[in-house]
């Protein structure tokens, strides 16, 4: 077998694996008016299933990014694949709303060190001009998920239980687990050994802790609104529930081609092509605040944030892959799963200030706090891009 052969079957491994963490992550999205109405709780305490996922691989990226080092990585994902299945079967049986946050931050831990791991596993595997495409279609699975894990699980629970959406993520979780078997090769070079004082050599470093900045703030922009899009969209935008299954289908493919494209433009100048998706983002949640009433017009600006929402993840994690080979060679994967981390405090942020917002001011609050979110990353992306042009 050739090496981009090897190569492929290795990133579609990733794919699939992430396809099922991708279901996972947001599912709980789609379901939040049945657990709202199963567990009698209010709007922000069902938000908590989105942001305590979040914070638990907030947590667990870098932590068992570094005690897991030197482990070898296809048992390190196999390992992740059963913890994830185990997280998800816990909530799927959760008698109380406290066992599914327990479940969820269960799945979290498993969430974390696999996409920390992950990205620096499809960045090694393929040339270097492809990295960023290697790593979106990795993220690929992400973006599927979107598009047919969410809705489906989504569609589950309205026509059975929100528990059996759960069951129905452990199954994919276990063919995550079997691909990782047969498909991923037993001799992946092992990572350099990780210490805690790697955090500090890391945190160190002024340019990746803008870069950290930037992924949390850009990134979780979007999550001020996209935790709440399906009361968002029944409630404001007049949208049935079946109706807001295809809808979520089709955000997933907005999502899907945005990933793709982001990859591929931030192959070459990945600073460059973020500042003209952060402001692409920025404009399309300021437009919240006249389409959120709007039947046909909101559904646009809903599909248009799906386009932008992650259309920045494989710049952004290439980007702090490239400045950690530069200023912290022995600390890659650590910095990797830094970004992860970056990523769900963005979420956990954005998701907090939607829940907080929509409880004082309502639903439409929600858009005004993710622009001033995504506005900030813009200035300092545009800092770094001063920064790099004067040390040319």
């Amino acid at each position: 077998m050739s090496k981009k052969q090897r190569a492929n079957l290795t990133l579609l491994a990733l794919a699939i694996s992430a396809f099922a963490i991708g279901s996972t992550e947001f599912i709980s999205v789609g379901l939040m008016p049945l657990m709202i109405k199963d567990f009698g709780i209010t709007m922000s305490q069902a938000g908590l299933t989105v942001s305590m996922y979040a914070l638990g691989i907030t947590i667990g990226a870098p932590i068992l990014a570094i005690l897991t080092s030197r482990w070898p990585r296809k048992n390190l994902l196999l390992g992740i694949m059963i913890v994830f299945t185990i997280g998800n079967l816990t909530v799927a049986f959760a008698p109380v709303f406290s066992v599914v946050l327990i479940g969820r931050i269960i799945s979290a831990l498993s969430h974390g060190i696999f996409m920390s791991i992950a990205s620096v596993i499809a960045a090694d595997v393929v040339e270097p001009e492809r990295r960023a495409s290697a790593i979106a279609v990795m993220f690929t699975g992400l973006t599927v998920a979107t598009v047919t894990g969410v809705p489906l699980g989504t569609f589950i629970g309205q026509i059975s239980t929100w528990h059996m959406s759960f069951i129905f993520i452990a199954g994919i979780g276990v063919l995550g687990l079997i691909a990782n078997w047969f498909l991923v090769p037993n001799d992946l070079p092992l990572g350099q050994p990780s210490q805690f004082s790697g955090i500090i050599r890391v945190f160190k470093n002024k340019a990746i802790v803008i870069a950290l900045l930037i992924t949390a703030l850009g990134y979780g922009g979007t999550f001020t609104v996209y935790t709440f899009v399906t009361p968002i969209l029944q409630t404001k935008m007049g949208w049935s529930p079946s109706a807001v299954v295809i809808i979520l289908v089709v955000y997933g493919l907005m999502v899907a081609v945005g990933n793709t494209l982001g990859g591929k433009w931030s192959n070459h100048k990945p600073l460059l092509a973020l500042l003209r998706m952060f402001v692409g983002l920025l404009v399309t949640l300021m437009l919240f605040m006249l389409t959120l009433n709007s039947h046909w017009f909101g559904l646009i600006n809903v599909l248009l944030m799906g386009f932008f929402a992650f259309m920045d993840v494989p710049g952004l994690q290439l980007y702090i892959v490239q400045l950690a080979e530069k200023f912290t060679p022995n600390d890659i994967p650590l910095a990797s799963a830094l970004n992860i981390s970056a990523f769900n405090i963005g979420i956990t942020i954005g998701s907090l200030v939607g829940g907080q917002a929509s409880a004082a001011w309502g639903l439409g609050s929600t858009p005004i706090f993710g622009s001033i979110m995504v506005f900030i990353s813009i200035l300092l992306t545009w800092y770094l891009i001063k920064q790099t042009t004067k040390t040319k």
